[in-house]
């Protein structure tokens, strides 16, 4: 990991951890011409689900590094066999509002879920940044093979949301700062 530990698991069983049925599908070929459109449809969701700008980026990179990888890795750069994508909400917890869940599925070769790790980080270089990427910007991950043929990826990310926001007059300049007392803020 590359700031601290996440939850994420690997499973050599089947069964999935996609409870409901997606509330949004797509399938698509393995061809990186496609891999934008599907960056930018999950960006949108994201930020329809509350997410911020910042994460809704962080979001769309780990989608990216998980196609890439099916397609680099999974299908050896074939460039027409194919992956589906679910997308589903989360519902309201703790502080959370709510986030998303996103399956990638593949008729991939399989692997050992718990040997899909990336390179160490301190073998400077480019690539293979991919699994470490998405791991750090999700917060849960798991690989799981699929029934017959192929791979499972479930990741998941909850909305944070700030405690105190910033208040608009904490940044306007001139402005004079009083105490207030129901909040015990400036």
């Amino acid at each position: 990991m590359i700031h601290g530990a996440r939850p994420w698991s690997c499973s050599r069983s089947v069964p999935s951890l996609m409870k409901p049925e997606p509330h949004i599908q797509i399938q698509l070929i393995s061809d990186p011409t496609y891999l934008c459109g599907v960056r930018e449809m999950v960006a949108s969701i994201a930020r329809r689900l509350g997410f911020d700008d910042m994460d809704c980026s962080k979001i769309s990179l780990a989608i990216d590094e998980a196609l890439c990888n099916v397609i680099r890795h999974g299908y050896n750069k074939a460039f027409d066999r194919p992956i589906w994508v679910g997308i589903t909400p989360m519902a309201p917890e703790g502080d959370s509002p709510g986030g998303i869940t996103i399956v990638i599925e593949d008729e991939a070769k399989k692997v050992d879920p718990c040997k899909v790790v990336g390179r160490k980080l301190d073998d400077i270089k480019p690539g293979g940044l991919g699994v470490h990427i998405i791991r750090e910007v999700m917060d849960e991950v798991h690989y799981e093979p699929r029934e017959r043929v192929g791979m499972r990826l479930v990741m998941s990310k909850r909305v944070v949301r700030e405690q105190d926001p910033p208040r608009l007059r904490d940044h306007l300049p001139g402005f004079i700062r009083t105490t207030d007392a129901a909040t015990n803020r400036v």
